[in-house]
C-alpha cells in the first residue's frame, strides 16, 4: 500500500504548489497594474519554487533513514531559511535611485520577499495564515494610502514634485523662492548652481524638491510656474 501513501503525498504537494501560485497571482496582478518590475511571472516563479523547496526541506528531514553509526541532526526548515536570504538579491535588483535622489522600488522589493514568504508558508502547511497575509497586504497597499490622502494629516495629503527652473539673473532666485512659498508650496530641499552657456553667459539653475497640496495636476502646475516672467525654463516631475 505504499503507492497509496505516495499518491496522498503527491496530491498534497500539488495542492500546495497550486495554492501558492494562486496567492502569488494577487500580488503579481497588483504590481502588473502599476507597471512595476515584478509582475505575474516573477511572483508565480518565486512563490511556487519557494513552496517546493520548503516542502522538500520538511519531507527530507522526516523521511531520512536513520543510521546508528552516524548522528545526523536535521532542521526541517533549514533550506527554507536560505530562501529568505536568497530572495534578497532579487529585491536589491529592483531598488532604483533616480537622478533627483528619489528612491523607488522598495515596495516592489518587499513584494518579492513577500512572495517567497507565501511559498514558504504554504509549503509548511499554513494555508489560512498565508491567505490572510495576502489580504492584509493588499488592503494596506491599495485602500489605506488613498484613504490617508483624503482624511489623513496634512503631510500625508501632499504630493511630491521635483522642480527645476532656470533664471537669468541672481535677483530672480529669491523671487522664485518667495513665489513658491506664497503659493503654499513647502520646499523640502533646494540646490542652486550656475550654468555657463556657449557664449559664456551665466544662468542660474534651481533644483528643488517640493511638497504641495493642490487639486492641480502636474501639467497645470507647470503651466502656472511657466507664466512667471522671471523664470526662463521649467522642468517638473511628479515623484
Amino acid at each position: 500500500m505504499e503507492w497509496v501513501n505516495y499518491l496522498d503525498d503527491y496530491t498534497e504537494i500539488t495542492f500546495k504548489l497550486i495554492f501558492a501560485a494562486l496567492l502569488s497571482l494577487i500580488i503579481g496582478i497588483e504590481r502588473e497594474l502599476k507597471k512595476k518590475p515584478i509582475g505575474l511571472k516573477t511572483s508565480i516563479v518565486i512563490a511556487t519554487f519557494s513552496c517546493l523547496l520548503t516542502y522538500i526541506s520538511i519531507e527530507a528531514a522526516y523521511t531520512a533513514i536513520p543510521n546508528d553509526a552516524i548522528n545526523i541532526t536535521m532542521d526541517p526548515l533549514r533550506l527554507a531559511a536560505q530562501i529568505v536570504s536568497g530572495i534578497g538579491f532579487l529585491g536589491a535588483g529592483v531598488i532604483l535611485r533616480k537622478g533627483n535622489d528619489t528612491i523607488t522600488g522598495l515596495t516592489t522589493a518587499a513584494m518579492i520577499w513577500g512572495a517567497g514568504g507565501i511559498g514558504i508558508a504554504v509549503g509548511a502547511g499554513f494555508y489560512m495564515e498565508s491567505a490572510l497575509s495576502v489580504i492584509i497586504v493588499i488592503i494596506g497597499i491599495e485602500l489605506i494610502p488613498p484613504l490617508l490622502t483624503k482624511v489623513g494629516p496634512k503631510r500625508l495629503r501632499s504630493k511630491e514634485l521635483s522642480l527645476t527652473v532656470v533664471v537669468r539673473n541672481p535677483e530672480s532666485i529669491p523671487k522664485v523662492y518667495d513665489y513658491l512659498q506664497g503659493s503654499g508650496v513647502y520646499i523640502e530641499s533646494i540646490r542652486i548652481k550656475d550654468v555657463t552657456l556657449d557664449n559664456n553667459t551665466i544662468k542660474h539653475e534651481m533644483n528643488m524638491r517640493l511638497s504641495i497640496i493642490t487639486k492641480k495636476n502636474t501639467a497645470e502646475f507647470y503651466a502656472t510656474i511657466k507664466k512667471q516672467k522671471f523664470i526662463e525654463s521649467v522642468d517638473v516631475e511628479s515623484i
